[in-house]
């Protein structure tokens, strides 16, 4: 008997996509409505701990990963920084909306590579594997 179940692991497939799908509406729609890029961003993560959960022999690159997490560090902090600087006179409505949801979606991809890297830490480390 084998811990694999392809019922679960072929479930999981068919629901990625629509995970996927609810995590960047919220992300995209934070702006306007509850949520925003930590909610969507811990909903995509849910995508990258389920799909180690089914099938936990493919393997994830971590380096790439944290590394992808520095680099969106680095545009939260530079982003607001040049949308102040860049524009002297007043913001309109569409560069402010512009602004939310861009900053959303990087807060979003931000939150889902740490808690990725989080998860895999527990996983990994601590849990002995």
């Amino acid at each position: 008997m084998t811990d694999h179940s392809e019922i679960i692991s072929r479930m999981t497939g068919l629901l990625y996509p629509f995970i996927l799908l609810f995590g960047f509406y919220i992300i995209l729609n934070g702006h306007a409505s509850p949520g925003g890029g930590f909610q969507g961003g811990a909903v995509l993560a849910s995508v990258f701990i389920t799909r180690y959960l089914v099938e936990p022999d493919r393997c994830i690159r971590l380096k790439t990963l944290k590394t992808a997490e520095k680099t969106l560090f680095v545009c939260i902090i530079l982003y607001p920084a040049l949308f102040l600087f860049a524009s002297t006179t007043n913001h309109t409505e569409l560069m402010n909306l512009i602004y939310l949801v861009a900053m959303n979606f990087l807060i979003g991809l931000k939150v889902c590579s740490g808690f990725t890297i989080i998860f895999f830490r527990f996983a990994f480390y601590e849990g002995g594997i």
